[in-house]
């Protein structure tokens, strides 16, 4: 490929990313579940990697962690998508929020029995 084809693909993909981190830090400064969330990834994943025996049981130890992340940053979107649409209580708007908090309810679910049914497996527990 050609320079003049390549630079404005790489300019766009570090914009990208640039974009990202500041939508990571802004959810992690304004969002308190995140926050709690980041902390819990921060003792679970050395965990994982002391007690997995294997790769594969890794990947499904650390995968609920970050599918619980994605999920808490998507829900923030959307509560913060409501906010700026309407300061009014609305049906749609609580049936929004509460979709999102169902979204995050059911990954720290998973997460949790992922993270038992390991333990338990291997007398952990």
């Amino acid at each position: 490929m050609e320079s003049h084809l390549i630079l404005p693909r790489i300019s766009r993909i570090t914009k990208a990313i640039g974009y990202s981190i500041e939508g990571l830090k802004a959810t992690f400064q304004t969002e308190r579940a995140f926050q709690e969330e980041v902390l819990l990834s921060i003792i679970l994943m050395p965990l994982a990697f002391y007690l997995a025996p294997n790769f594969t049981e890794l990947v499904l130890l650390l995968l609920p962690l970050a599918i619980l992340l994605i999920v808490e940053i998507i829900n923030s979107a959307i509560e913060a998508t409501v906010n700026l649409a309407t300061n009014q209580i609305h049906p749609l708007a609580k049936k929004a929020k509460d979709a999102g908090s169902a979204a995050v309810l059911l990954s720290l679910i998973w997460l949790a029995f992922t993270w038992i049914a390991f333990l338990l497996k291997y007398d952990v527990l």
